[in-house]
């Protein structure tokens, strides 16, 4: 990592402030305090989930349905939503620091996440992947650091922190998969399928500069497939392992006893 991003400070929470500036999507709260679609048949109460909620729930992974432990009132966008994928949990706090919350800008979130920091990293370098801007740049900065309790250079060191991480355990990937071609290049492994691999590292380390993990998984998945044909150890194993035989395994010197159970 860069020296002035420095370590994470907690090894199992992650507490992030972000500006929200789109309030959409409007969806609805059921009788039992989830979340439902805006579409949902049944009797439901209003809610703004905003840009950055969105981004978080679609990047936590598969989730618990998200429950609301504080429901919105008259403002549909001051809430308390939760939920959960695995080992990771989230709680994100909506709720506005200036302009009585008339405008979709007057609103912050404040991401609560618990769980292995490989998680939070990853889930929190997708989100500003996906939403294309720096979520810790406040609409109105002074107000925005007086609200929160931190400065502009907090927040941001907060999520790059985790940015920064995620994108160095991906590229440590990929530097492990290049060391592995290599090796086999020099052991006299498959040149096409060594090749390839390569090519698909070449797309992978460009994915990252994107900041497209998904597009990075996929190149690093191929990569490590094309990796496993070039390695000549894997195909002299596969060869002596289709033509084994069980009864190569049988000592025929040693007569098998017999045990006669008809009396039983």
């Amino acid at each position: 990592m860069k020296d002035d991003l420095g370590v994470v400070s907690d090894p199992q929470k992650s507490v992030l402030y972000a500006q929200v500036m789109d309030g959409d999507p409007r969806m609805k709260i059921d009788g039992e305090g989830y979340l439902r679609s805006a579409s949902w048949p049944g009797n439901g109460t209003y809610v703004f989930l905003g840009d950055v909620t969105k981004a978080v729930l679609r990047f936590l992974g598969p989730h618990d349905p998200p429950f609301f432990s504080i429901q919105p009132g008259y403002d549909e966008q001051r809430w308390v939503l939760e939920s959960s994928s695995g080992e990771l949990s989230v709680s994100v706090t909506s709720d506005s620091y200036w302009g009585l919350g008339l405008f979709a800008r007057c609103f912050f979130n404040k991401i609560e996440m618990v769980g292995p920091l490989s998680l939070r990293a990853r889930c929190i370098h997708d989100v500003v992947a996906s939403l294309g801007r720096n979520p810790w740049e406040p609409y109105r900065l002074r107000r925005f650091e007086r609200f929160t309790g931190a400065s502009s250079e907090e927040h941001r060191r907060s999520w790059l922190e985790l940015v920064q991480w995620a994108s160095e355990d991906m590229r440590s990937n990929i530097l492990e998969l290049q060391e592995r071609a290599e090796t086999l290049s020099k052991r006299g492994g498959d040149e096409d399928a060594i090749k390839r691999a390569s090519m698909d590292l070449q797309e992978a380390t460009k994915a990252l500069e994107d900041r497209n993990a998904p597009a990075v998984e996929r190149a690093l998945g191929r990569a490590s497939s094309s990796l496993i044909e070039a390695d000549p150890s894997t195909e002299v194993l596969s060869s002596e392992f289709a033509s084994l035989d069980i009864s190569d395994q049988l000592d025929t010197s040693e007569e098998i006893p017999f045990i006669d159970l008809s009396e039983e």
